[in-house]
C-alpha cells in the first residue's frame, strides 16, 4: 500500500480543511495517509518512508508572495526533506483578488521541481472558500499517477 504525507499550512483553516478532503479521498482509494501540520512538522527527511508527499500551502500579502506562517520554515528547509525522486503534489488556497492569486503553490512547485521531485500533476489552486469536491476532483486526477 502506498504510503502519502500531506503537509499544510493554515491559518483560516481553508487548507486544512482542502488537506483533510484530499486525505480522506486518498484512503477511499486504498492508500495510507499521514496528515501533519506545518506547524508540528520537523522537515529535516520527512519524506521518509513515504512514497509521495502533498505539500499545501495559502499565499499571503499584496505586494509580494508571503507564504502562510508555519509553513515557511518548512519551504526554507526543503532541501534537508529528501524530496529528490519522491512524487510531489501542491496545492493551496488564495484570493484572486491579490496579484500573486496562489503565489505561494507556484514557489512551493518551481522550489520542489529544482530539489528534483517528480511533480505529479497541476497544482490545486482554489480562489476564496474552498470548494472540496474541486480538491477531491483534483486528487482523483493525481490518484491515477501515484
Amino acid at each position: 500500500m502506498s504510503k502519502v504525507l500531506i503537509v499544510y499550512g493554515s491559518t483560516t483553516g481553508n487548507t486544512e480543511s482542502v488537506s483533510d478532503a484530499i486525505g480522506k479521498f486518498l484512503e477511499k482509494n486504498g492508500l495510507n495517509v499521514e496528515i501533519r501540520n506545518a506547524a508540528d512538522v520537523v522537515v529535516e527527511n520527512m519524506a521518509d518512508g513515504f512514497d509521495a508527499v502533498f505539500l499545501g500551502s495559502s499565499t499571503w500579502g499584496d505586494d509580494e508572495i508571503e507564504l502562510q506562517d508555519d509553513f515557511v520554515q518548512v519551504y526554507d528547509n526543503l532541501d534537508k526533506a529528501g524530496l529528490g525522486g519522491r512524487k510531489v503534489a501542491v496545492f493551496g488556497c488564495g484570493d484572486s483578488s491579490y496579484e500573486h492569486f496562489c503565489g505561494a503553490v507556484d514557489a512551493l512547485e518551481e522550489r520542489v521541481e529544482a530539489l528534483g521531485a517528480d511533480i505529479v500533476g497541476d497544482p490545486l489552486k482554489i480562489d476564496g472558500d474552498p470548494d472540496l469536491n474541486e480538491a477531491t476532483a483534483w486528487a482523483e486526477t493525481i490518484l491515477g499517477k501515484l
